[in-house]
């Protein structure tokens, strides 16, 4: 496997640097991971998933997108500004994985499959769904979705915080100072008040994986017309049913005809210890498709 640090602009003149990872023989597929919360590309539990699959001939592409870490500058072409899980826009992960999208294509990908875990998962479903929308050349390029612990974030939010924060957060946004800090049992990472809102009050964008909602139709979700892989955890994971519970649930409630939703036994949220298993599933389900 031959490995190489990129940078790629986004749609909205961002750069962002990453990691590919290429096979000795050249193939026209590969996958794009999206991390999570406060994460970045380095994880064991991608490289791992990067060298099974260069067993099949798909090459992987990994970066940092701009809610990489906690804190960070961003870089633009005109200004610098805050990023990281405490400040991004969520909203601009958009830009980030279409300008990944464009950037494989012009390095002559044509077969595209992307991966997210945990937030990450949300970033590419509310990217698929503007796509969806705009039905452009870039949709037609994706051949598969993998969504490693999609977690409920508006009600795993809410779980994790009381009135009274939410009250304070309120506040602070009448006052103007929603770049402010939350006081740090408000939120499972530290946040800045405009994240704090985004994912508690302000979140109809993102509410689409209402797991405890047995009338919810799933629509984000049944949008996706390619093959689609779902995996979850069942220890410490960030759900709030049993993890065989809500396999059986979403696989009632998902229409995709090439659909693959379980969970492993003994995972975490982030796979940690169980990376090989993971990698093994994810690499048949890509064979398979």
């Amino acid at each position: 496997m031959i490995t190489e640090i990129i940078n790629f602009n986004t749609k909205d003149k961002i750069n962002l640097d990453g990691i590919i990872n290429k096979n000795k023989r050249p193939t026209n597929k590969v996958l794009i991971q999206i991390h999570g919360m406060t994460s970045n590309c380095f994880k064991k539990r991608d490289i791992t998933i990067a060298q099974e699959i260069q067993d099949i001939e798909i090459d992987t592409i990994r970066f940092n997108n701009r809610g990489s870490e906690i804190i960070r500058y961003i870089k633009g072409d005109k200004n610098t500004f805050l990023g990281g899980t405490a400040y991004e826009n969520l909203e601009d992960c958009y830009y980030d994985i279409v300008g990944a999208i464009e950037y494989a294509i012009n390095l002559g990908y044509k077969e595209i499959y992307l991966q997210g875990h945990s937030l990450g998962c949300t970033k590419i479903l509310y990217t698929y769904n503007k796509l969806k929308e705009e039905n452009g050349y870039i949709l037609k390029s994706i051949k598969g979705i993998i969504l490693l612990s999609l977690v409920d974030i508006p009600g795993v939010s809410k779980l994790g915080t009381t009135e009274e924060f939410i009250n304070l957060a309120e506040e602070k946004e009448k006052n103007g100072q929603i770049m402010d800090m939350m006081p740090p049992k408000s939120f499972i990472h530290p946040i800045s008040v405009k994240n704090f809102l985004k994912y508690v009050k302000y979140n109809q964008d993102i509410d689409f994986a209402r797991f405890d909602i047995k009338e919810d139709e799933f629509e984000v979700l049944n949008k996706i017309e390619c093959p689609l892989f779902m995996r979850w955890g069942n220890v410490n994971e960030l759900i709030k049913q049993d993890a065989e519970d809500l396999v059986e649930f979403m696989n009632e409630k998902i229409h995709n005809e090439s659909k693959d939703i379980g969970y492993i036994d003994g995972a975490d949220h982030g796979y940690h210890g169980k990376e090989e298993i993971l990698a093994n599933q994810i690499k048949l389900f890509l064979n398979r498709n």
